[in-house]
């Protein structure tokens, strides 16, 4: 609300003129959930200032507020309580509350030097295109809104299409955007093998063997989504005049990767959405909908969630008890807990697709990637967001919330232990099943 209420003033548009509360309270909210859809241009629209308190709301909304508020109440010099902590804990889904504030200052710290590095590598490239002052300013912007996977910016209407053929900021974007969305615990575990490997001396295979269980599903289920989405785009978009069909065959590799990349909660593209053929788009769709992995600043249902469910699947048809991979076993309860997730976000979708297509009338097609991209906080669409009407874009600001906050907040009301003896016990019956 304070965002929404900031970029609502005069000094927060280039124009020095009010700016609909509609589209502030759209922008703030996109910004914060870090989903990236806006109902105004960016670059155009907002003044300095305006930018730079949408790069605050993303820089928070990525974050997460959990992190953000231990920042806060330790630079105001308050003791972290055993509570706080506890949140800490649920966030990042540690198993020992030792060491939560170092490793949030690691967080922050982490988060701060790779967008720095971010920044200095789009600066070689924007700076000579728009001057030092400017070059400076969309170098920083641009860094914090990919590794928060925000996909804003400030190049146009157009985002990094004129750019679609440049390996650094391709490369950089997309690096930026796989680094936030894998997840801190990630990152932490990464750190903590890599301090092992030094310290004991370990060859490469036997530090693979070090990962835990959720390090190693986030990895390969990353990588193998990333590939076979970038496969998917590639040989469907190969011949079309719209997208990538005039590219050279590198060009069209570089910008299927980055469409399969950027549809996995980032929001920026190279390719215009509206030209992919429908089975392209509904390949993004399903992209979209799983989104990042737990804990990032990547939204969608995530990717372990996705993976142990099709894992409790494979298990079934081979008549196994047990969920298991890379030989351990996944307990019910967090099986369970994947499908309330999974179809929580399926209703969610379908309730606000149907409420989006009554209000509009629009292509359904478009109507669907809207709505999916809004709640998976991606900010990819196919040129129906800024044609919204009033309902439509609260429609939609609900979405993105509902997109950002709502597995965390499911996920944390799951993660409530329940002590002591249940009062009674029912007896199961069987049921037709299929």
């Amino acid at each position: 609300m304070i965002g929404s209420l900031l970029l609502a003033l005069p000094i927060s548009s280039r124009s020095g003129e009010w700016t609909p509360y509609i589209d502030a309270l759209f922008t703030s909210t996109s910004a914060t959930c870090v989903t990236g859809l806006t109902t105004v241009n960016t670059l155009e629209h907002w003044s300095f200032f305006g930018q730079f308190i949408i790069m605050l709301l993303i820089q928070l909304g990525g974050l997460g507020i959990v992190t953000f508020t231990t920042i806060v109440l330790m630079v105001m010099g308050r003791r972290i309580t055993l509570k706080e902590r506890l949140l800490i804990q649920n966030a990042y889904n540690l198993d020992t509350l030792q060491g939560l504030v170092k490793m949030t200052i690691r967080i922050v710290e982490g988060t701060l030097l790779i967008e720095g590095i971010g920044a200095c590598l789009y600066a070689i490239q924007y700076i000579p295109d728009y001057g030092v002052l400017q070059g400076i300013w969309k170098s920083v912007f641009n860094s914090v809104s990919a590794f928060c996977n925000a996909g804003m910016d400030l190049i146009g209407d157009y985002s990094l299409t004129p750019y679609r053929n440049n390996i650094l900021i391709n490369l950089v974007t997309m690096a930026l955007i796989i680094i936030g969305g894998i997840g801190f615990p990630v990152w932490w575990d990464v750190l903590r093998v890599w301090h092992l490997r030094r310290k004991e001396k370990l060859k490469f295979r036997k530090c693979l063997s070090k990962f835990s269980l959720h390090s190693k599903l986030v990895i390969s289920v990353t990588f193998l989504l990333i590939v076979g989405g970038a496969l998917f785009i590639f040989l469907l978009e190969f011949n079309n005049p719209k997208t990538i069909g005039e590219m050279p065959v590198w060009e069209k590799v570089l910008a299927s990767l980055f469409q399969s990349v950027t549809t996995r909660t980032a929001g920026f593209l190279t390719i215009p959405q509206e030209g992919l053929h429908e089975t392209t788009s509904f390949v993004c769709i399903v992209l979209m909908f799983i989104g990042g992995s737990p804990s990032g600043t990547a939204g969608g249902v995530k990717t372990v969630t996705i993976a142990m469910m099709l894992l409790a699947v494979i298990s079934t048809i081979k008549g196994n008890e047990d969920t298991e991979v890379f030989h351990r076993k996944i307990t019910n309860t967090l099986v369970k807990k994947g499908m309330a997730v999974v179809l929580i976000n399926m209703a969610v979708l379908i309730v606000m697709t149907i409420a989006l297509s009554a209000i509009e009338g629009k292509d359904f097609l478009n109507i669907l990637y809207e709505t999916t991209s809004a709640l998976g906080t991606v900010g990819l669409t196919r040129n129906l967001t800024g044609n919204l009407t009033i309902i439509g874009r609260i429609i939609i600001i609900i979405t993105m919330y509902i997109g950002r906050v709502g597995p965390i907040t499911l996920a944390l009301f799951f993660n409530r232990k329940h002590y002591g003896t249940p009062a009674r016990s029912l007896p199961p019956e069987k049921i037709l099943v299929g």
